[in-house]
């Protein structure tokens, strides 16, 4: 995880899901988890929903209950590793504009994947990375758990009540909500539950984001 801290003038922050968020990657996450039930002899879709409801050692435990978790998730793990290196990615709209736009040290990264695959896809798409990233290796409960949201928020010397969390998915939600942050959903047709306001996409979301930083919102 990237700990470096760099204080600010700002009072607001805002905390970034990755993933559905700022980079559009569910066609990637579709092809590994395929190539990955491939390998083992099982239905591709039928894995890959399971997949999306759940986390990778849950996800083995319903689809390959007879195999090594261990085994199955270093494959996994060199599946993803390769798609950084060879996938196609891209950012979605207005992420470059609002992440240049933000003040240096009021934002930060919070990932259920690991730093040096978001370092990976930020540099393929040209997006700026932040002085704090918090990754699934840095926390012991990731979200749902309010945990990731919180560090995050320490690591940048903010208070809860002050940090805006930009969210797709509802276990992120459930993360800051519980965190006791405003939550604010991107890029999904219908609010997720929970959420204090709702964009169809990231591009909708930008001006209230810059705005927010600035206590103009």
């Amino acid at each position: 995880m990237t700990t470096e801290r760099t204080p600010s003038g700002s009072s607001k922050y805002v905390l970034f899901d990755v993933d559905g968020t700022l980079i559009d990657a569910v066609a990637n996450q579709r092809r590994v988890w395929e190539t990955w039930a491939e390998r083992y002899g099982l239905d591709p879709a039928a894995v890959y929903q399971v997949a999306l409801r759940t986390r990778p050692i849950e996800t083995f435990a319903a689809v390959a209950p007879e195999r090594d978790p261990r085994e199955c998730l270093t494959a996994l793990h060199e599946l993803e590793d390769e798609d950084v290196r060879s996938g196609v990615y891209a950012a979605f709209d207005g992420a470059s504009e609002l992440l240049s736009g933000l003040p240096s040290g009021c934002w930060a990264l919070v990932t259920s994947n690991y730093e040096h695959r978001v370092r990976g896809r930020f540099a393929r798409t040209g997006l700026p990375v932040p002085g704090v990233l918090v990754d699934a290796a840095t926390v012991a409960e990731g979200k749902p758990s309010p945990v990731p949201y919180l560090l995050a928020a320490e690591r940048l010397g903010a208070k809860p009540e002050d940090c805006l969390v930009i969210e797709d998915a509802p276990s992120g939600v459930e993360s800051g909500l519980r965190a006791g942050m405003t939550v604010w959903g991107v890029n999904t047709a219908a609010p997720v539950d929970g959420v204090h306001r709702h964009f169809a996409s990231l591009r909708e979301a930008v001006p209230d984001i810059l705005a927010f930083t600035t206590g103009t919102r």
